[in-house]
């Protein structure tokens, strides 16, 4: 009897996750792989780009519903979203699953091994590359295979960003203040934080996903290159709670108190820059509200002589921080936005 129980238990455990290698471009459609299992491979991006694939993990559950799409690691040096799509991947029962999670765990690889902002096949920001271009560079290659293939098939879309290595952010959901449905999942998501944006700059993933009416979410988290326990907890509850929210898990989302609602720009390429080359020394801590004119830091030089200051555009509260000090002319240093009222 323990002999039949083994094997048994192993066409079980193949009926439930399908490791199915790689998979050709041309060929994907979600819809083609068996309900009721799990499905890892490996997304190739040939002819186009060689040699460059994404992960894609996906849920198929055993009944209809919605499809939640997450992507992470747009970023080579975000981390925090990585790991939430590993651990709820593997967390997933699809027999409790109404509908699917499709997730992209790295949507970067290039710039994920290189441990980089940017990609380093062309040094593109694939977070203004949206919605990409089968006939441009490498970073423009990826945007349209993620765009058109995988955000396309959302009902629902998060994208988890952090900080990265060089900057500060809250550990927060950004929401479309635009579309109640964003602003919805925004208030069940589990963020102490929220921030919405009246407006969504072009290039990015959610920028396209507006473009196809479809509803989305990003997060921040305080990055630096490590993932805080708190920040990784608050985007495992998240996922979990847009899945109820979406009715593909059962159960009711478990929102948190949100202690802070921002509104406004979420553009980092509006933040205030360095002029000079130098060691930049903030003043104030993230969050902290700010008057206009309020002196936010300073870049010295290796004397420790000021080289300029960086003072706040407008009434409100600092939303980012440069922590790697080490600065150039061009480098983000701090923004500051408005607060709900």
């Amino acid at each position: 009897m323990a002999g039949i129980w083994r094997i048994e238990e192993r066409v079980f455990s193949l009926a439930r996750h399908s490791d199915t290698g790689t998979v050709m471009l041309k060929t994907f459609k979600p819809s083609q792989f068996q309900r009721g299992q799990k499905h890892s491979f490996d997304l190739s991006l040939d002819p186009w780009l060689k040699n460059v694939s994404l992960p894609i993990l996906l849920v198929r559950g055993r009944g209809n519903g919605k499809t939640l799409v997450a992507t992470a690691g747009v970023h080579g040096d975000e981390y925090e979203g990585v790991r939430a799509i590993f651990e709820t991947y593997q967390s997933l029962d699809p027999d409790e699953m109404s509908g699917d999670f499709l997730a992209v765990p790295v949507a970067n690889p290039p710039a994920f091994w290189n441990g980089t902002r940017t990609n380093p096949l062309d040094q593109a920001n694939l977070a203004r590359a949206f919605p990409g271009d089968l006939n441009g560079g490498p970073t423009a290659v990826i945007a349209h295979v993620l765009a058109n293939s995988i955000i396309a098939l959302a009902d629902f879309y998060v994208d988890l960003h952090s900080a990265g290595v060089k900057l500060l952010m809250p550990s927060m959901a950004g929401y479309d203040a635009a579309d109640e449905r964003s602003r919805n999942a925004a208030m069940i998501f589990g963020a102490q934080v929220v921030w919405g944006h009246p407006e969504t700059a072009p290039g990015r993933t959610i920028s396209f996903a507006k473009q196809r009416g479809i509803p989305w979410l990003y997060t921040e988290a305080r990055g630096a290159g490590r993932i805080h326990p708190d920040d990784l907890r608050m985007f495992l509850n998240g996922i979990q709670n847009l899945l109820r929210h979406l009715r593909i898990l059962p159960g009711n989302s478990i929102p948190a108190k949100i202690e802070t609602h921002l509104l406004g720009s979420g553009d980092i390429d509006t933040s205030l820059v360095a002029t000079k080359q130098g060691f930049l020394i903030p003043d104030l801590d993230l969050l902290q509200p700010v008057r206009t004119g309020e002196r936010l830091g300073r870049v010295v030089d290796l004397h420790s002589d000021t080289l300029e200051s960086f003072v706040s555009p407008r009434d409100g509260v600092v939303a980012l921080i440069r922590q790697w000090p080490v600065v150039v002319p061009g480098d983000s240093t701090f923004m500051v936005t408005g607060v709900f009222e």
